[in-house]
């Protein structure tokens, strides 16, 4: 079967599939987009993904004439028709294709585009045993991070630095030292039992899978402060480790080449995967 996609109404090949050449998404990067785990055929923390969606079109005043109940029967629909089990849901939504201008359109509608990509879940749970390593880069992005926009050079650019130096993210540190979060991932550290990310804001993503850690770690009494941590804090840190949802929790092992403690998954993070998977679990079946 040929991979298919959703493109504004219609359902065709990938390779078929296009979009026109004045769409403000790919001459602006006028447009957000999500990603959603699919795991055992069954989407991932869908309600949260679809509240951050709802936000960030209001954010660009982009207007999708689409109920998320409809939204939702498309995704369903693009799922079944490709018919993988374990996968990662694209879903792009732009202001649309408009004659270039900087300025918004008088007149436009909105662009939907879905992909499905098989993915290795299990992959994620072979990793807990090794852990993984990052780098460090500048945070060179613009001052809305916080709105999920496809305008991702910067972030691409670090995750290919990453790549090159063998490492899995690059995490991006402030001018002022403080690590922010990692090209497609939030950042976190273990510190005396207590968990640290950087706080919601302007300056990071609001991670669908760092707000589900948290939930979780506060209900089993782990301590979570959303307070920023300097690159200096994170090397001396008892632990550390990655969330997004493609990585729904990943130890940390070194940091530009040096190792986070003695250089093996800690306690903590070992425990919160436990509970990580366990919720993946409940809400679709899967296993590995």
């Amino acid at each position: 079967m040929p991979q298919l996609a959703y493109v504004d109404g219609r359902i065709l090949p990938l390779s078929a599939a296009s979009v026109p050449v004045e769409d403000r998404g790919l001459q602006f990067g006028d447009a957000i987009y999500e990603v959603v785990a699919i795991l055992n055929g069954r989407p991932l923390d869908w309600d949260g993904h679809m509240v951050r969606l709802r936000r960030n079109l209001a954010e660009l005043a982009i207007d999708l004439p689409m109920s998320d109940a409809a939204f939702g029967l498309q995704a369903r629909r693009l799922l079944a028709l490709n018919g993988h089990k374990d996968a990662i849901l694209y879903v792009q939504i732009g202001r649309g294709a408009a004659k270039r201008d900087h300025a918004f359109p008088a007149r436009a509608r909105a662009s939907l585009v879905m992909t499905v990509r098989r993915f290795d879940f299990a992959q994620r749970v072979r990793q807990l045993e090794t852990g993984v390593s990052v780098i460090t880069r500048p945070d060179q992005r613009w001052a809305r991070v916080d709105i999920k926009t496809v305008g991702l050079l910067p972030n691409a650019l670090a995750k290919q630095a990453a790549r090159e130096a063998g490492a899995f993210e690059a995490w991006l540190v402030a001018a002022d030292g403080t690590v922010r979060e990692g090209s497609s991932t939030n950042a976190w550290m273990v510190k005396d039992g207590t968990l640290f990310t950087h706080p919601t804001g302007t300056s990071i993503l609001p991670g669908i899978a760092r707000d589900t850690l948290q939930k979780l770690a506060r209900s089993a009494q782990i301590k979570v402060a959303e307070q920023p941590f300097s690159l200096d804090a994170a090397r001396a840190a008892d632990e550390a480790f990655l969330t997004s949802t493609t990585a729904p929790i990943l130890p940390v092992v070194r940091i530009d080449g040096a190792p986070v403690a003695d250089g093996q998954p800690g306690p903590i993070t070992r425990r919160l995967a436990g509970l990580v998977w366990d919720e993946i679990h409940r809400q679709t079946g899967w296993a590995a």
